[in-house]
């Protein structure tokens, strides 16, 4: 996964977990809510120092919620598990369209890995 691979070169090493879910969950929303047809969505990566920030940006109109899914969906519990993973999550409207976005705090090896 790209944003793995960005994330271990530049020393991100902690919670890559996380951060692979909540790339995950926000690019299938883009997908699957967020993007009409003809148009793609675009994910960002931000290191600054002990954060890192994924913006997923599409070009699609809607709210962005927490689906009230019950026990027995098969779907809507994306949004919830970001919101429970990322240590900040939030919205920025645009015209057109939005970018979805989480915070998560982690380490940063003093020492990249060799290439």
């Amino acid at each position: 996964m790209l944003a793995l691979e960005t994330l271990t070169a530049w020393g991100y090493h902690d919670r890559q977990d996380d951060v692979r879910l909540c790339v995950s969950e926000l690019a299938t929303n883009a997908v699957v809510h967020g993007v009409p047809p003809g148009r793609e969505f675009c994910l960002s990566l931000v290191g600054d120092g002990a954060l890192v920030r994924v913006e997923v940006r599409d070009s699609g109109g809607g709210q962005v919620r927490p689906s009230d899914a019950g026990p027995e969906a098969c779907g809507g519990r994306g949004l919830r598990l970001v919101m429970a993973l990322a240590d900040d999550f939030g919205v920025t409207v645009h015209q057109p369209g939005k970018t979805v976005w989480t915070v998560f705090k982690t380490a940063r090896s003093a020492t990249p890995p060799a290439l």
